[in-house]
């Protein structure tokens, strides 16, 4: 069992991390856009779009109600999101607004086009 501050260590990176609200991700991971990015094992459901899935249900929580497990979700998270972050993408908006990278962040809470 992780112990208090790694918990909050883990919270206060995955708010960071996290830049797009519950409602925000649940719409997105509805559309064309989200299904249509992401690695996708026998034609099923992407990784990123069922992590969306799971990501929306943590965001639902209080956070006194999350688990070991919510935690440990979380911090795969956080080292996704900074990992593709680091790879970079389109340097122009207008590219990156519909590239298959600012997409696939999405589907992990992220959107880089968001202040």
């Amino acid at each position: 069992m992780a112990d208090k501050d790694d918990h909050e260590t883990i919270w206060k990176d995955f708010k960071s991390a996290v830049n797009m609200t519950a409602s925000a991700l649940e719409k997105f991971l509805e559309t064309d856009e989200s299904q249509s990015v992401g690695q996708k094992k026998d034609g099923g459901e992407a990784t990123g779009h069922k992590e969306g899935g799971r990501i929306v249900e943590i965001l639902h929580k209080k956070k006194a109600d999350l688990s070991d497990d919510d935690y440990a979700h979380m911090k795969k998270v956080v080292g996704y999101v900074h990992r593709h972050l680091k790879q970079g993408g389109p340097a122009d908006k207008d590219k990156m607004k519909d590239s298959p990278w600012r997409l696939s962040l999405m589907n992990w809470g992220h959107d880089p086009l968001k202040d």
